[in-house]
């Protein structure tokens, strides 16, 4: 998978081309990351990307034009890596708080992509012109607000490689992770068998594996239904999960 990422602090992105399950995505060829300057676009010797605001107020706003020729540069990088360049297949993505939040369906949905442009800003933003001519969509991280779209766009980076084929050590860790099922992850437990008092499960250490899937399922409920009642409102289970589910509402009536 291809990516571009257009910013102005470059440096920032090896944390994830050359560390973790990432950097070993990026080293076994499963991703191209190429960063791209939007200072190397800029006609004056200061390598301005940035001016005042019209109509006044706070700050610096992003300049379109070396921006847009940065984008693209990256369209022609991305198509020499066979990307087809179009919103379905390599979009350009602004990483905005006023954008779409990043969820894991919007993530699996990301990895089929063929690759992505991915658009930081900084200062005030970027002139909105180039935000309607050149963007396909916008995606936000939260309800808050950083000092610029690079570390957004490497924890959108970070989870769409996740979910590529062959780029986990076992790729069930990713089918079971948080929010997956739309259900909280269960506890997870290692040696030693005790630690501060406390012990395994008795189930995890069964080999019953039909039993441990039901338990594991039951603390799944527990902690979304304690931690994150929205998802438990919106959570729809499959067959198997609806008779563990008339189980656990049995078993907890004949507790009480």
């Amino acid at each position: 998978m291809y990516f571009a990422v257009i910013s102005i602090f470059p440096e920032m992105f090896a944390s994830i081309r050359d560390f973790g399950i990432t950097g070993r995505a990026s080293a076994q060829g499963q991703v191209t990351i190429d960063c791209i300057n939007p200072r190397d676009y800029t006609a004056d010797n200061y390598r301005r990307i940035d001016e005042r605001p019209y109509g006044g107020g706070p700050g610096m706003v992003m300049m379109a034009e070396p921006l847009a020729q940065a984008i693209d540069d990256a369209r022609g990088r991305a198509t020499q890596h066979g990307c087809r360049i179009d919103a379905a297949h390599c979009p350009v993505i602004y990483m905005s708080p006023q954008g779409q939040t990043l969820s894991e369906n919007s993530v699996l949905e990301m990895s089929d992509y063929d690759g992505m442009i991915i658009l930081c800003g900084r200062y005030e933003g970027i002139d909105e012109r180039l935000l309607m001519h050149y963007v396909d969509s916008e995606v936000s991280i939260g309800d808050y607000v950083l000092t610029g779209g690079e570390l957004p766009a490497m924890v959108l980076m970070d989870s769409v490689i996740r979910r590529l084929p062959d780029t986990m050590g076992d790729d069930q860790s990713a089918i079971q992770d948080s929010f997956v099922d739309g259900l909280l992850d269960c506890p997870h437990y290692t040696k030693p068998h005790e630690y501060a008092g406390m012990s395994v499960p008795d189930v995890l250490l069964s080999g019953h594996h039909a039993n441990i899937a039901k338990w594991r399922f039951g603390q799944q409920v527990a902690r979304t239904q304690a931690r994150r009642p929205d998802l438990w409102q919106a959570f729809t289970p499959n067959a198997q999960q609806a008779k563990w589910l008339k189980a656990l509402a049995k078993s907890d009536s004949n507790s009480h």
